[in-house]
C-alpha cells in the first residue's frame, strides 16, 4: 500500500462508522493480502436478518469470493473489536495468517477473553494475534453507540 492509501484500520473504522449510521453495532473489518485490501465489511445482522452477519464473517466471505478460495492463507484481518467466539472460529477455519484488532471485548470476546478459541486443543489453526490497535478510538465509538441507545 502506498503512503497515500488509507490503512486497513482506516478502512475498518470507516466501515464501523457506516455500521453505526445504519443502526448496527459499529464494528468494521478489512482483509489484506500481499499489502492489498481485498475486502472490507461492517456489521449487518439487523439489515440482513442474519445473526452471523458480523463484520469479520462478511469480510471473510467477500475475501474468499475475491480470491476464489475457501482459505485465506497469507491474509491478515483487521477488525475494530476483539472477535466473538463465532468469528474466531471462522478466522481459524479460513486460515487467516494474522489478526489485528482494536478494542478488547471482555463480555463477548472469543480471542483474549471468554473461550479463547485459538488456545483450545480443538483449534486446528491459530493466527498470530495483535490487539489494542487504536483501542481508545474503537472503545469510544462503541461506548457512544450504546450510550445513545440508552438515552
Amino acid at each position: 500500500m502506498s503512503d497515500s492509501s488509507p490503512s486497513p484500520f482506516d478502512l475498518a473504522f470507516d466501515a464501523a462508522r457506516q455500521a453505526e449510521a445504519e443502526g448496527e453495532v459499529p464494528v468494521g473489518a478489512a482483509v489484506v493480502k500481499d499489502g492489498r485490501v481485498i475486502a472490507v465489511a461492517h456489521n449487518r445482522p439487523r439489515a440482513l436478518r442474519d445473526p452471523t452477519a458480523h463484520a469479520e464473517i462478511l469480510a471473510i466471505r467477500a475475501a474468499c469470493i475475491a480470491l476464489n478460495d475457501e482459505r485465506l492463507s497469507g491474509c491478515d484481518l483487521y477488525v475494530t473489536l476483539e472477535p466473538c467466539p463465532m468469528c474466531a472460529g471462522a478466522i481459524s477455519f479460513a486460515r487467516i495468517r494474522r489478526l489485528y484488532y482494536g478494542a478488547n471485548d471482555p463480555k463477548g470476546g472469543g480471542v483474549e477473553h471468554g473461550p479463547r478459541v485459538f488456545t483450545q486443543p480443538t483449534c486446528h489453526h491459530a493466527p498470530e494475534v495483535y490487539g489494542g490497535f487504536r483501542e481508545t478510538e474503537a472503545s469510544a465509538l462503541l461506548k457512544a453507540f450504546f450510550a445513545a441507545r440508552r438515552e
